[in-house]
C-alpha cells in the first residue's frame, strides 16, 4: 500500500509517500480500498509537533477516508466485500488501504462519490455532535458559527438550516456570496469587522443560542459574551495556535494559550449558560453511539438533506499543498487526498 508519512515534524514539505505491505483485517475489523481520505487541522497540528494525542514521528495522520471494503474480518456482521463505505480512522488515513473497526464505518447510497465521502465523517460528527445531540438547537434559535466557509463550519450551515434556526457565520469577505448560496442568512467579515459588535446588531443585542468556535484564545471569551439567556457555546479547536510552519507555530500556540479564559462555575450558573468541549479524537471509547450517527448522516445524505461541499482534491504526492491550501485558509469546504 501507499502511505503518506510525517518522518519528522515540521512544514508541509516533510510529507513523504512511501510503500508498505498491505494490512490484513482482524476480528470485528473491515478492511477499505481507499478512493478518498479527509485533511483536517488536527493533522497539520501534528505534523507541526502541536498535536499531543499523536504519536511521534514518524508516523501516518488521518481521520477519515472514502472507499470500499475489500475483506472482512471475523466476527463482523452487517458489512461485506464491495460495500462502498466512509469510515473513521485513528491516525492512518493517509493511505490507499486501511484497517478499521467494523463499527467506524457506514455504508453510502449507490452513486454516491466515495472521495466526497471522505468529507463527512469528521466534519459532520463534529457539528452534529455540537448542534444536534448537545446542542438541542430548535426551530428559530439563532447559531453563530466561526469559520463558516471551512469544512466543519459548511457542515454546521446545513445542520443548522435543517433544523430550522438563523445563521451567522464568519468568514472573509470573498467566501460571503458563496455562503449566502448556501442559506447563511448573516456573514460577518471577521478581518473588517467586530463579531461580537456585529452579532449583538443582529440579534437586536439579545445574542445567540449556540456558538461554535474553533478559533480558541480571546475568541472564546467574545463569542461567550454572544450567548443569549441559556445560551451554549462549543468550543472545538485552537486554529489560533495553528501556522503553517513549526518555527510559526511556537510563536502563535503560547499567545493563543495565554489568551484563552477560564469559565467559572457560578459564573456559568448566574449567567445561565453553558460552555462544552468538543474534542472528535477523543471519543473512539464511544464507538456505538459515534457509528449510530455516522450511520445517520449517511441516511440523510441519501435522503439530499445534506451533502458535503467540496473545495479541492490533491494526490498522495502533492500532500504538502493540500496541507497548505487548508493552513492558509484558502479552502471553501473540505480539502480531500486521493491515492
Amino acid at each position: 500500500m501507499r502511505q503518506v508519512w510525517i518522518p519528522r515534524f515540521g512544514g508541509p514539505e516533510v510529507l513523504t509517500v512511501r510503500e508498505s505491505d498491505d494490512p490484513e483485517a482482524g476480528p470485528g475489523e473491515v478492511r477499505i480500498r481507499v478512493a478518498g481520505a479527509g485533511v483536517n487541522f488536527a493533522d497539520i497540528s501534528a505534523r507541526a509537533g502541536l498535536y499531543p494525542d499523536a504519536p511521534p514521528p514518524p508516523l501516518v495522520v488521518g481521520y477519515e477516508v472514502g472507499g470500499t471494503i475489500d475483506q472482512v474480518g471475523p466476527g463482523v456482521d452487517g458489512l461485506t466485500v464491495g460495500d462502498r463505505v466512509m469510515a473513521l480512522t485513528r491516525f492512518g488515513g493517509y493511505a490507499d488501504v486501511v484497517v478499521v473497526p467494523a463499527v467506524q464505518a457506514a455504508t453510502v447510497h449507490e452513486g454516491a462519490d466515495l472521495v466526497e465521502a471522505a468529507a463527512i465523517p469528521v466534519a459532520f460528527l463534529t457539528a452534529y455532535v455540537m448542534l444536534v445531540h448537545l446542542g438541542s438547537v430548535q426551530p428559530g434559535d439563532t447559531v453563530l458559527i466561526h469559520s463558516a466557509g471551512g469544512g466543519v463550519g459548511l457542515s454546521a450551515l446545513q445542520l443548522a438550516k435543517r433544523l430550522g434556526a438563523v445563521t451567522i457565520g464568519t468568514a472573509s469577505a470573498k467566501k460571503h456570496p458563496r455562503l449566502v448560496e448556501h442559506g447563511l442568512d448573516h456573514a460577518i467579515d471577521y478581518r473588517t469587522q467586530d463579531f461580537e459588535t456585529e452579532v449583538h446588531r443582529i440579534t437586536d443585542g439579545r445574542g445567540v443560542e449556540v456558538a461554535l468556535d474553533a478559533q480558541g484564545g480571546s475568541s472564546f471569551r467574545k463569542s461567550y459574551r454572544c450567548l443569549a439567556p441559556m445560551g451554549r457555546l462549543f468550543c472545538f479547536g485552537l486554529a489560533a495556535g495553528n501556522a503553517p510552519k513549526r518555527s510559526g507555530a511556537w510563536r502563535t500556540l503560547p499567545r493563543a494559550l495565554a489568551t484563552t479564559p477560564v469559565f467559572h462555575p457560578l459564573q456559568l450558573m448566574n449567567a445561565n449558560k453553558g460552555v462544552f468541549g468538543v474534542n472528535l479524537g477523543h471519543l473512539w471509547d464511544e464507538q456505538d453511539r459515534i457509528g449510530r450517527f455516522l450511520a445517520e448522516l449517511a441516511g440523510m445524505w441519501e435522503r439530499g438533506e445534506i451533502a458535503p461541499v467540496m473545495d479541492s482534491t490533491f494526490p498522495f504526492d502533492r500532500a504538502g499543498d493540500a496541507h497548505e491550501q487548508l493552513g492558509q485558509a484558502r479552502n471553501f469546504g473540505k480539502v480531500v487526498l486521493t491515492p
